[in-house]
């Protein structure tokens, strides 16, 4: 294992160029996390920041290594510097996913010429960018993720709406007709229910949390009964812990709260107006794809292609999404969706086809 320039002296030009390009990704790897680290405030700006630091104690290690054979500074590898690019104009969760998938691709723990504390602290900032990029997840999991899947479920629903009609053999207008009144009908049904979901998730969530009467007698208990242990047994704690924690409670504060935590569990759920208003918005905004080339005029064959390809690029564009968000490969992802679409726009295509000859 290499520590030092000294243990090899005279470096091949392959080790050479290797470390300078080891080197120019610890540096553009380092900026991403400050460029991120600006746009953040508390404790994420702080890990952020000591990730950069990490990344440059690698740096270091590379510079030591080659010594006099440093030279100009290189550029680092073409996804590093896309992603700063993205880092220093968006900021967002997204950057953080592909930065979390950029850790796992890191060499360093099968690199003869890293140290196994560099491999050890690759595997570690992979985790914590996951955990950055899943505080992210969370606050976008509500109305973004009605907004994502609205989308998606309008352009596989809409397109095989209207190539299960137009294989139908029925007129251009009648095809038109069937898009608008699907697009109307999905957009209206998917923000209702999305509205109920989410409204209901959080009455649950309400009806869960200590209220505020509970809250106002704890400073009034009698300390050597203790009531306030039930509540703490009530929510799964053995008798013990829960006797334990209820003094800690009581001898600590003059008005305690029963409650465990403080995090708010809304947050994640979202408004029920918010993502009903995002899934109606982004089921149209999907449905409408496979309208188009009707709408401009097209007829038969032309118009099917036209409006197959359209969705297809869409539905690309969606699985990237959810790739990213989920932390999965994005071109995986991207072609489910595609193989999903497609797949239910054929079926309805060819039952369309057979209704309209039976006919």
């Amino acid at each position: 294992m290499v520590s030092d320039s000294g243990a090899r002296p005279d470096p091949s030009s392959q080790d050479i160029r290797k470390w300078r390009r080891y080197l120019a990704d610890e540096r553009a790897e380092a900026a991403v996390y400050r460029d991120l680290a600006k746009r953040r405030t508390g404790e994420e700006r702080a890990i952020l920041l000591a990730l950069a630091d990490a990344e440059g104690r690698h740096e270091a290690h590379w510079r030591a290594l080659l010594g006099e054979h440093v030279g100009k500074p290189v550029r680092g590898d073409l996804r590093t510097r896309i992603l700063g690019v993205l880092a220093r104009r968006f900021g967002s969760v997204f950057v953080l996913a592909l930065a979390q998938r950029a850790e796992t691709r890191s060499p360093y723990p099968t690199d003869v010429d890293a140290t196994d504390a560099m491999g050890a602290d690759e595997r570690i900032h992979e985790e914590v960018v996951r955990a950055l990029a899943a505080r992210g997840r969370n606050r976008l999991s509500g109305t973004f993720r009605a907004a994502v899947f609205g989308a998606n479920d309008g352009l596989v629903s809409n397109l095989a709406l209207v190539l299960g009609i137009s294989g139908s053999g029925v007129s251009n207008s009648i095809v038109l007709l069937t898009g608008l009144a699907g697009l109307l009908a999905g957009a209206l049904s998917m923000g209702a229910g999305e509205y109920v979901s989410v409204r209901s998730q959080r009455e649950l969530l309400e009806a869960s949390t200590p209220g505020r009467a509970a809250r106002e007698a704890v400073a009034l208990l009698d300390v050597d009964a203790n009531e306030l242990a039930l509540v703490y047994r009530a929510r799964g704690m053995s008798v013990e812990e829960a006797e334990n924690r209820a003094n800690e409670v009581l001898q600590t504060t003059h008005h305690p709260e029963p409650a465990t935590e403080s995090v708010d569990q809304h947050e994640a759920v979202g408004t029920g107006i918010g993502a009903a208003a995002a899934s109606f918005s982004f089921f149209a905004s999907g449905a409408i794809i496979p309208v188009l080339p009707y709408l401009f005029g097209l007829e038969g064959t032309a118009a099917l292609l036209v409006a197959a390809a359209l969705v297809g690029v869409a539905l690309l564009g969606t699985g990237v999404v959810v790739g990213l968000l989920s932390g999965g490969p994005p071109v995986k992802r991207a072609l489910r969706q595609l193989a999903i679409g497609y797949g239910a726009a054929a079926a309805t295509y060819v039952l369309g086809m057979l209704f309209g000859t039976g006919g």
